[in-house]
């Protein structure tokens, strides 16, 4: 392979979670050998409780190539926490993520890592052609939409599996739960440079999909603590107070309305329905207000690791670190 195909200098890790996709995982060995032929490079397999043989073809396939390793769980735990254990153990300067079942193209690789040659931090696949059931792609399409729409990060595919992160991104994140679907989210939002670059995606030829409704509500849901966590996690009044604004306005106009009615006509107001919105409307207000206000409490008074700065790089002459600095007290 021709070094400018590889990208940045310097090692390569490819972490695959894997839960059973054991027709798969000897082809894809071999693509990824064929792609990354003379580089240095690791394969992590992270066998994420599999149940269809996966674990022993996986301990084959580290006892015959030294390039791979296999992380193994006792039980299934999720996308996010085999993400994490592959990110732990690997020791490249770039990593590259992709799923264990062949619809991610390894021959794609290198395209991902001329992006990160290009300056990027993140490169993010874009299934341009996908080839998925009409049931898998629309719901995709209007996921991927919201995602645009809240958090304002202009990707195409940010679910896709096949990425790839400079170790600083990695080591900068902390994903947990199913936020390993807005990595390159909360990646921009650390000030890292995302991109995408579209990738060629093959038909399913193994095993079966872990796609289905529980996982689309569970996406939206997700979204919405991303939405808020890029958004307003460090001006959390922000969100709150608007809306405590508008209700304890719109509470306090229909009390006045009520005590001029009262007052200057004299006409009873305590047996109306209305009395008892504008209340709850004043109450409901000041509920809100004061948690905003008590985020903002809870904010500066919490731990230097809550408000520390955005990832930035500090270049003095010929060296080139991360920046360590925190925002004064």
């Amino acid at each position: 392979m021709e070094t400018n195909r590889l990208g940045p200098a310097g090692r390569i890790s490819l972490v695959v979670p894997v839960f059973n996709e054991q027709p798969a995982l000897e082809e894809l060995a071999a693509e990824v050998d064929a792609v990354l032929a003379g580089a240095d490079y690791e394969l992590i397999f992270v066998d994420d409780g599999s149940t269809d043989g996966s674990g022993p073809t996986l301990d084959r396939l580290a006892a015959g190539n030294p390039r791979v390793r296999v992380l193994h769980f006792a039980r299934n735990f999720g996308k996010a926490t085999a993400l994490a254990a592959g990110f732990a153990e690997s020791t490249g300067d770039v990593i590259v993520t992709l799923d264990g079942d062949l619809q991610d193209a390894p021959s794609e690789i290198p395209r991902l890592l001329a992006a990160l040659a290009e300056g990027y931090d993140l490169v993010n696949g874009w299934k341009v052609r996908r080839q998925d059931p009409f049931t898998k792609v629309w719901p995709s399409r209007v996921f991927n939409f919201a995602v645009r729409t809240i958090t304002g990060v202009r990707l195409h595919d940010v679910n896709c599996g096949l990425k790839a992160y400079r170790r600083e991104v990695i080591e900068r994140l902390n994903i947990y739960g199913e936020l390993y679907r807005f990595i390159p989210i909360l990646a921009a939002f650390e000030g890292f440079r995302v991109t995408e670059v579209p990738v060629a995606h093959r038909p399913r030829r193994y095993g079966r999909s872990k796609y289905g409704a529980r996982r689309f509500v569970a996406g939206f849901l997700d979204l919405l603590t991303v939405g808020f966590l890029t958004r307003f996690s460090q001006k959390p009044l922000h969100i709150f107070g608007p809306v405590g604004l508008l209700t304890l306005v719109a509470g306090l106009g229909i009390n006045l309305y009520l005590a001029y009615l009262k007052v200057a006509l004299g006409e009873p107001i305590g047996t109306r329905p209305l009395l008892s919105l504008g209340v709850l409307l004043v109450l409901g207000g000041l509920q809100l207000l004061s948690l905003g206000l008590l985020g903002e409490m809870v904010l500066r008074a919490g731990p230097r690791d809550r408000r520390r700065l955005p990832y930035y790089r500090v270049v003095q002459g010929e060296t080139v670190r991360e920046g360590q600095g925190w925002p004064a007290r």
